[in-house]
């Protein structure tokens, strides 16, 4: 059984990091990796036109799961799994639903799989200890989730085969394509951000898209990476590794804890939280995907 998440356990200091949010778009990608979860996106998201309150939607949930409590993470996936059962077509010439077991149970391995990401690439590595807490807690999440018991692997170990796994089988789709043309050429959040500075973001973004993605499907994906592309990137991480390491797991998680608690609180004031994202979010909304 795992501890309950708590100050000081694993998913409290790693889940919430602000490193993780470095890995936005490896995780992006990976997720529309998944054939079922690309229809979805496809024929149910418009993150493409409006992709920052798409992204702030899905951290306000996702805050709530480890954060907001577990009654207030009980409703959050009531809520969740109601909306996606709407999410349904045709791809291929086969019907699909986002409920499908094993996309639902792939979007969450990615969700518990950056935090770990960035620890090794930004920070100190999970000692077997905390990976071992981290996932037994991120498996009770994803029961609350309703992912089913036979798509959680038992164990760190065979999580991680089962995320290699996965991750062996994925080729390129139209929609990884999409996306990756969406983050070089959405139009700034803001009017008064110089263009040369979202020129620069949008760079960045396909850097550490690159850098971060498992090297042999970033090579299916026909990216390209090189020696000096490394070394770039190396001295990149040492740098935030030197400035982020020693604040307090306290500091680098208080943006998401505090989302957690304020959206939990939103929750049961749907008509606030109407207000608040243009009456186009709340329960009762429009259905939109965690990659919305």
């Amino acid at each position: 059984m795992a501890p309950p998440i708590v100050r000081g356990t694993a998913a409290w200091k790693y889940f919430g990091d602000f490193r993780d949010g470095l890995l936005a778009g490896q995780v992006l990608v990976l997720q529309v990796a998944h054939p079922v979860v690309a229809a979805g996106v496809r024929d149910h998201s418009n993150y493409t036109s409006d992709p920052w309150t798409r992204l702030m939607r899905t951290g306000a949930s996702l805050s709530i799961y480890v954060y907001g409590g577990t009654a207030g993470a009980r409703v959050e996936a009531e809520r969740l799994r109601s909306l996606h059962r709407t999410f349904t077509g045709v791809s291929g010439g086969r019907r699909y639903s986002a409920l499908n077991p094993a996309a639902y149970a792939w979007v969450h391995a990615t969700l518990v799989k950056v935090p770990v990401d960035a620890q090794r690439f930004f920070g100190r590595p999970l000692s077997t200890s905390e990976l071992n807490e981290y996932y037994a807690q991120m498996r009770d999440v994803g029961r609350m989730l309703g992912v089913r018991e036979q798509d959680l692997p038992p164990d760190w170990t065979a999580f991680e085969r089962y995320y290699d796994t996965m991750v062996a089988d994925f080729e390129p789709n139209p929609t990884i394509a999409t996306l990756f043309e969406t983050i070089q050429t959405v139009r700034k959040p803001v009017r008064w951000l110089p263009d040369s500075w979202w020129r620069l973001h949008a760079r960045v973004q396909m850097f550490l898209l690159r850098a971060t993605l498992p090297p042999e499907f970033r090579a299916r994906l026909g990216l390209q990476w090189t020696p000096d592309d490394q070394r770039r990137f190396t001295r990149f991480a040492h740098w935030v590794r030197l400035a982020s390491t020693p604040i307090p797991a306290g500091l680098r998680t208080a943006h998401m804890r505090w989302i957690g608690k304020l959206n939990v609180w939103f929750r049961a004031h749907p008509r606030a939280y109407r207000l608040l994202i243009r009456h186009d979010n709340g329960p009762g909304a429009r259905p939109q995907t965690h990659l919305s």
